[in-house]
């Protein structure tokens, strides 16, 4: 009769698993991970989409300034009034680049004579409007800048506050696609 060796009855404890070292080695490869990162920082420029409606809407009490930036491949052209008129047209210059200071000054005259009014209508005339040359535009048409004059108007309590936006609400008039 052959005895079992000894060595084989006796049971071996379960060893566990050491978790802790890889635990340490992920949260230190997320560390580096979140540290190394680059976050970017988007900015949108939010642009209302027209309403529709079968109603017929409101008489206003006074004419809308109906402010219009046609933007065509060589040209600008600013109108304002239902049945426009043509306040500016800005051609591209010697290196194809449009004026955008004098259009933006003609805004802040527009802007000292109508305070209340927010909205212009641009309307893209070309399809391929470079992306850089759009966000330029209204840029120009949605801000003063640092070096222009302030622009005041009467408060709800009667005191004087500065105008801040120029046109800041921008609708697009017919987008290509």
């Amino acid at each position: 009769m052959l005895k079992v060796p000894s060595s084989r009855k006796r049971k071996k404890p379960d060893e566990k698993l050491n978790l802790v070292p890889i635990m340490d080695s992920v949260f230190i490869f997320i560390f580096f991970l979140l540290m190394s990162a680059n976050f970017l920082k988007i900015y949108e420029i939010s642009s209302p989409i027209p309403i529709v409606s079968d109603q017929e809407p409101p008489k206003p009490d006074k004419d809308p300034l109906a402010l219009t930036l046609k933007m065509e491949e060589k040209t600008l052209t600013l109108t304002r009034g239902v049945n426009p008129t043509v306040v500016m047209k800005l051609d591209r210059n010697a290196e194809g680049k449009f004026d955008l200071e004098s259009l933006h000054q003609k805004l802040i005259e527009i802007k000292k004579d109508n305070l209340d009014e927010e909205t212009i209508v641009l309307t893209p005339m070309w399809e391929d409007v470079p992306y850089e040359e759009m966000v330029n535009i209204m840029d120009r048409v949605r801000m003063f800048l640092r070096t222009d004059e302030a622009v005041f108007r009467k408060g709800k309590d009667g005191l004087d506050e500065k105008v801040k936006t120029l046109f800041s609400n921008i609708l697009f008039s017919n987008l290509m696609s």
